[in-house]
């Protein structure tokens, strides 16, 4: 069984201080260690302030919509934006040699290592990333396993 949160936000940096405390709540109420927390909270506050800045241009017209799905063995977060769109595919590697000193493409690196599935939609206009982290079974310290 699975839980479900979705938020509304403005496009304002506040909306994406926002969206990261929200995700390390979700994190936390679904079991996920520190430092995956930490990952998932890098994630959203990246791909947040990609749907504000890039997606939206800051527009107070314009929303980004927010949701957490926790599901027994994962957290589906999706990011929406009313902009005008997203290439992936025209997003610089920031490991390419030519591309070392560029700072566009970093966040998008940062999202893909730090979650274990990206997707992304073009929706006409704006874009929807989907960030998935698996959660999986925590490994038991010598000397702390359970009785039975």
């Amino acid at each position: 069984m699975g839980n479900r949160v979705a938020y509304t936000l403005e496009s304002t940096l506040e909306s994406v201080n926002q969206a990261e405390q929200v995700a390390e709540e979700q994190a936390k109420l679904a079991g996920f260690p520190e430092h995956d927390r930490f990952k998932i909270m890098m994630s959203v506050r990246e791909a947040a302030v990609n749907a504000v800045l890039h997606g939206n241009a800051y527009d107070p017209d314009k929303k980004i919509q927010v949701s957490f799905e926790t599901k027994p063995e994962s957290l589906i977060i999706t990011i929406t934006d009313q902009g005008k769109g997203l290439k992936f595919e025209e997003v610089p590697d920031p490991l390419d040699e030519g591309n070392k000193l560029k700072t566009s493409g970093r966040g998008i690196f940062m999202i893909r290592s730090f979650m274990d599935e990206v997707r992304v939609r073009e929706l006409h206009p704006g874009t929807e990333l989907t960030l998935i982290k698996h959660l999986r079974a925590q490994p038991v310290a010598p000397g702390k396993e359970k009785e039975k």
